[in-house]
């Protein structure tokens, strides 16, 4: 009997290992940050590290970073990432994606950058900065604050 246990402990554990949403390339987790939410960890990494297909994180980010005062020094506390078809908020808004209490933005939404996305970040105050060209993954923070400045707020 004990034996019996042991076995189908194992399966059931194994089943739960080899069949989660981290592990099985799914992506299947839904992740959209919040205002206000705290979910999030590591500003300032490569949010792909680990959101990705067979990465530990929860869910597959399609669009994360992390945003930054005017100076640079800490992470803001809320605001919004538009993105655009055309640059400085022309064309057509693809999506809002909140700015968490962390500074941190994510999202596990599909967004199509076939013809390339122009990002902008909008304060709280309704203020708005555009990046400048357009961008063909959403993966921010892999150039953001390592090859290129850190994505600031206005």
């Amino acid at each position: 009997m004990q034996n019996s246990l042991i076995l189908f402990s194992a399966v059931l554990i194994s089943f739960f290992i080899f069949n989660s949403c981290e592990q099985d390339g799914t992506c299947g987790d839904s992740n959209i940050s919040q205002q206000g939410g705290d979910d999030s960890h590591n500003m300032g990494q490569n949010c792909m590290s680990c959101h990705t297909a067979g990465g530990k994180g929860e869910g597959c980010f399609k669009v994360a970073g992390t945003v930054y005062n005017s100076a640079g020094s800490t992470t803001v506390t809320s605001g919004t990432i538009k993105l655009y078809t055309g640059p400085n908020g022309t064309g057509t808004l693809l999506t809002n994606i909140e700015i968490d209490s962390k500074g941190n933005f994510y999202t596990t939404n599909d967004v199509n950058f076939t013809a390339g996305v122009y990002p902008g970040v909008v304060s709280s105050s309704g203020a708005t900065n555009f990046m400048g060209s357009s961008i063909s993954v959403g993966t921010c923070n892999n150039c953001h604050g390592v090859s290129t400045a850190k994505i600031l707020a206005p």
